[in-house]
Parts: C-alpha cells; structure tokens; sequence
C-alpha cells in the first residue's frame, strides 16, 4: 500500500512537470521529451534485472499497438494539460478503470456481471456531471482529450494484459519507453521547439519521478492485492488539487468534485465486486 502511495505521488509530481512544460512546448513534443528522458534509466533498471536476453522475445504488432496507444495517452494527456488543472484534468481520466473493464469484455473475452455495466454506465454520469450539466463543456477540445487519453491508457492496459502472458515486465517496460522516445520524436520533429536551458531541470525530474512511480507501482503489485492497493490510485484527485493550489493557486469547482466523487465510487464498486 505504501508502494502504491508512492507510485501514485511519483506519477503526480510527474504530471505536474508536463503541465509546466507543456506552457512551452508542443504536446507532442512534451510525450517524445517524456521517452527520452526515461530511456537511459529504463536501460540501467533492465542491466540490472538482468533482462536482456527476454527483451527479444518480442509480439510486434500487439507490441507497436500498445506503443500507439501509450504515445496517444501522453499526447492526448499534454494537450489536455494546456487548459485543464491537473484535478480536471484526472477527473476525466478516472473513467479509464471502468473504459477497461468494457474492453476487457469486448476484446479478451471476459465475463463482466451485470452489476458492473450498472457501475460503468454511473461512471459515465460521473463524466457528464465534470463536463458541466451546461454542455459548453462536451465542446471543450481539452476535457475530450483527456478522455481520449483515458481511452488510450485503457486500451494499452488491455494489451499489456494479453502481452504480459508471454513477455516479462522488463521487456514491456523497455519497449514501451523505446516506441514512445522513437515514434513521438519522430511525430514532433516538424514542429520540434529548442529546449530552453532552463528547462532541463525540469526534464530531468521527468524522467526521475517517472521512474520512481515505475518502480513504485510495479512493487504494489507484485506484492499486493490488486483489490487492496488498486483504489489508492484515486488518491491522484487528492495530489491534483494539492498542486494546483500550490503551483497555480487554482480550486476545483464543485462540479468537478461531484463528478470525481460519482467516478470513483463506481470504481471502487468495481473493484469491491470483484473482489
């Protein structure tokens, strides 16, 4: 649990870091800046593991999917970042967990009990309700991009679902950090903007609060219940809005929190479920 906590701030603190950048830099640039950073990181920790020989062991096609979807998460993610506070921002990207258990059942197969479509479809209230019942927000290209990045995070979780069942942890990390670093590099290079000197720094913690998280939640895993610590991911709402108030002095408004509240509570009936 404590692992988890540690992921979930690590990934906070990190989101922080491409909203800042993301004021100075085309978001695409911001996901292929993310890549690159890790990269030397990521090597080390699979030299270290003692992986290299489970690299190679490699499903392309499900492999350059997952790192499509990835690269559309961070993309999607930096864009909506531009506008949105980060606790907006994560309200909408809460409904991934429930996007998930949806394509768990369309594409691998997997019975979903009739409690948990009820869940979904309050879930998807939850979002309306954090678009604003006014509708100018269902027009607002930031808060559809952040659910374009849930539905990205969602569908690369499921194929790292299908991935992970012949290729290791390492071997899913190292690729998914190489496609991201390549293919969002090379998608941003004709709008590619020097990085200023003053932003290194910022680059750099990145790559390192990436990592920690990277490590953090691969721990709470391995040694946890996934029913136990995946609900302290909701405590992301809690960082959000801690950092927008310290960094840009922002608030949520009360439609946020509701909708937050209304899509973690179908979340957590999920998981309870499932349990």
């Amino acid at each position: 649990m404590w692992a988890m906590l540690l992921a979930v701030g690590s990934f906070a603190l990190m989101d922080a870091v491409l909203k800042l950048l993301a004021g100075h830099y085309p978001a695409m640039q911001v996901a292929a800046m993310r890549g690159m950073a890790s990269m030397p990181l990521v090597v080390l920790y699979v030299l270290w593991r003692r992986q290299v020989a489970s690299l190679w062991r490699v499903r392309w096609p499900l492999q350059l999917l997952r790192g499509m979807a990835n690269i559309g998460t961070l993309f999607l993610f930096s864009y909506s970042l531009k506008a949105l506070a980060l606790a907006d921002a994560y309200t909408l990207f809460f409904v991934a967990p429930l996007i998930i258990t949806a394509l768990s059942a369309l594409v691998l197969g997997e019975r979903v009990r009739r409690a948990h479509w009820l869940a979904i479809a309050v879930g998807m209230l939850g979002v309306v309700v954090a678009l604003r019942p006014d509708g100018e927000s269902f027009l607002s290209l930031d808060a559809l991009a952040a659910l374009g990045a849930a539905a990205c995070y969602a569908t690369s979780a499921v194929l790292g679902r299908v991935l992970i069942r012949r290729n290791t942890g390492e071997s899913l990390v190292f690729w998914t950090t190489v496609l991201i670093a390549v293919g969002a590099g090379l998608l941003a290079q004709a709008d590619w903007v020097a990085v200023a000197p003053a932003h290194w720094p910022l680059i750099a913690a990145l790559a390192v609060t990436g990592f920690i998280g990277l490590l953090a939640i691969t721990e709470a895993f391995r040694g946890g219940q996934a029913s136990v610590v995946a609900p302290l991911e909701y405590t992301a709402l809690a960082w959000g809005v801690a950092l927008d108030w310290l960094l840009w002095r922002t608030v949520p408004d009360h439609f946020t929190l509701l909708g937050g509240a209304i899509i973690i509570g179908s979340g957590l009936v999920l998981l309870r479920r499932e349990h």
